[in-house]
């Protein structure tokens, strides 16, 4: 008879720790260990803890697979059965859902995370607008890092050393000083930011995350979910917006992602091609997840989804978390001392100093995004193309 051996290996590796490095909005880091049970959530909440953070709802842990395929850490489900690349693992901290009225958050903490994303979301390209409002958000920037323009300690042309933008012009640069030195004088950096905050989420790519894509004629889209709904881009022009009343259903089968809704009481299926499988169920998840938080007025609404009809066999899927009406209602509940808000400035931002001096792709002609690395990787979408190309011209002409 056969003696049944007992692994004891298995249960050592439930207690072995693992190292976790979070990247920050302002590029620095923090450290934590893990254990293989360990979940989401406890990522996220230590990031949360690490900042005194109290509207946390707002924000998730984002990771880029050995594929550059991007993921968000699902907050339920073990952080080991998640992550498909090598220990020790590396995850970004970053906004995902963003506030569709920013003079709702309660804490001045909370606007100078959010205010940190979208100087990276207009940096990377991801924040389209008009030469006018590219001007005035980065006057904003520089009021907010720099304070006051003082002609004893700023150069002619200060604003050249900084990175604002993937295509900075001549043009857009004087524009920039012009605003620094003349309306934005005398505003604190939390002012400064409220100002940026108040002017980017009027823009149509506030909160956009890019998904690169096909339509059905073969030409190239980017799909994006705000707090209105899904949108649909060509270039830097939207050509589609479905608000999420209008939406009834989102599903995918393979690399084919469908979208189903009402638009002037016809029913309306919209179909796009995505690169591969992975990014196709990333792209669906994620329209799961803010379609809820935007849609449902309780989080007690959410229900789980399935990826396809109910005859076949699909991914389900049910977003975890409150919703936004929630969110802003524990917001305005919120009695305590402010935290205080440790603000990093250009003379200490990585992401200036050494962006600013490699020799990115995205910074010359045509537009296009750096070749991803294991961090970079997950500010750009998974494609060889970026918003539109040629560069865009609304930061080059005219407004």
């Amino acid at each position: 008879m056969k003696m049944l051996r007992f692994r004891t290996s298995s249960i050592r590796s439930l207690n072995q720790e693992i190292q976790c490095t979070v990247r920050l909005l302002d590029d620095t880091e923090i450290s934590c260990s893990i254990q293989r049970d360990t979940k989401g959530q406890f990522l996220l909440d230590h990031v949360c803890n690490h900042y005194s953070l109290l509207e946390k709802d707002y924000f998730g842990i984002r990771y880029v697979d050995p594929e550059k395929q991007r993921h968000w850490l699902e907050p339920n489900k073990p952080i080991v059965k998640q992550m498909k690349s090598n220990q020790p693992y590396t995850m970004c901290f970053r906004v995902k859902f963003y506030p569709h009225e920013p003079m709702k958050i309660k804490e001045e903490l909370t606007r100078y995370l959010l205010y940190l994303q979208l100087k990276r979301d207009v940096y990377h390209g991801r924040l389209l607008c008009p030469f006018a409002d590219a001007a005035y958000l980065g006057a904003c920037i520089v009021q907010a890092e720099l304070g006051d323009y003082d002609p004893d300690e700023h150069p002619a042309d200060y604003i050249s050393d900084f990175k604002l933008f993937p295509k900075q012009t001549h043009k857009l640069q004087r524009k920039i000083m012009e605003i620094h030195r003349t309306e934005l004088r005398g505003l604190c950096p939390a002012m400064a930011e409220l100002n940026l905050l108040q002017r980017a989420h009027t823009l149509e790519t506030y909160g956009v995350d890019p998904h690169p894509c096909k339509d059905f004629t073969g030409a190239t889209a980017f799909l994006g979910f705000t707090a209105t709904g899904f949108v649909v881009f060509q270039g830097n022009k939207r050509i589609h917006l479905l608000k999420w009343a209008d939406v009834s259903k989102l599903k995918f089968e393979g690399k084919t992602f469908y979208v189903i809704g009402i638009q002037k009481e016809k029913k309306l299926v919209l179909t796009f091609h995505t690169s591969t499988p992975a990014a196709c169920k990333h792209l669906w998840k994620c329209g799961v997840e803010n379609q809820a938080f935007y849609k449902c007025a309780k989080s007690s609404q959410i229900r789980t989804v399935s990826s396809s009809n109910v005859f076949f066999k699909g991914s389900r899927f049910r977003y975890s978390g409150r919703v936004a009406k929630e969110v802003i209602e524990a917001s305005s509940k919120i009695q305590r001392e402010p935290p205080e808000v440790h603000r990093s400035h250009f003379a200490q931002s990585k992401s200036f100093n050494s962006l600013s001096n490699k020799q990115l792709i995205m910074n010359m002609e045509p537009l296009l995004p750096a070749l991803p690395g294991p961090i970079e990787g997950e500010e750009f979408p998974a494609d060889s193309g970026s918003w539109a190309e040629p560069p865009f011209p609304c930061l080059l002409g005219p407004a």
